[in-house]
């Protein structure tokens, strides 16, 4: 299936946005359209999940406010010598979405991977008014080079699963479920029947 074939303005609609989000841009996005991200986002895996929920368990603060931020799917291979980060692509979104309403509730604003996303997910980001983006799976080593700089901010022995802090320059991702509840997915299946 070709993305092309179902949007083939694809391209020339790309939305410059600035992270963290501002509450109008966010609210402005639409499921389908390819966005260029710059500013800092958060990384994390399932590990960051797990250790997230279990400090809101202990009704302890997070290393990092999550209000208004990004947070990517993503276990960055190490960096090579002269680069920031090595390989840094998406990993499967549904494998965190047992934490994912939980930390919408601390005003995350979206999240980021790749695949689908669970009823309840989507339920919550229309709630929270929050959005699903997809980085471009298989493109690892390309979207590395949008990471200017990268930094542990916590979990550091949890290696790629560690809480980084990525800035990043014109990262390109396609927004999945907007604000609205409307999923790219589900658009781009109907257009095919």
């Amino acid at each position: 299936m070709s993305l092309l074939r179902y949007r083939p303005d694809f391209f020339d609609s790309l939305k410059q946005v600035d992270l963290p989000f501002d509450q109008e841009v966010l609210v402005s996005l639409r499921a389908g359209d390819l966005v260029s991200l710059t500013g800092i986002l958060y990384t994390g895996r399932d590990q960051t999940h797990r250790r997230f929920v279990a400090l809101l368990d202990e009704g302890k603060e997070l290393p990092v406010d999550l209000a208004r931020q990004l947070l990517y799917y993503v276990g960055p291979s190490p960096a090579r010598p002269g680069q920031v980060i090595g390989a840094a692509g998406p990993t499967t979104s549904y494998r965190m979405d047992t934490y994912t309403p939980r930390l919408l509730e601390l005003g995350l604003a979206g999240t980021m991977g790749k695949g689908g996303r669970s009823t309840a997910v989507r339920q919550a980001m229309l709630k929270h008014q929050a959005v699903y983006l997809a980085a471009f799976g298989g493109a690892g080593a390309l979207l590395s080079k949008s990471v200017k700089e990268a930094e542990v901010v916590a979990f550091a022995d949890a290696g790629p699963e560690a809480l980084f802090r990525f800035r990043v320059e014109e990262f390109p991702a396609v927004v999945i479920n907007d604000t609205l509840g409307n999923d790219f997915y589900e658009m781009v299946r109907l257009r095919k029947k």
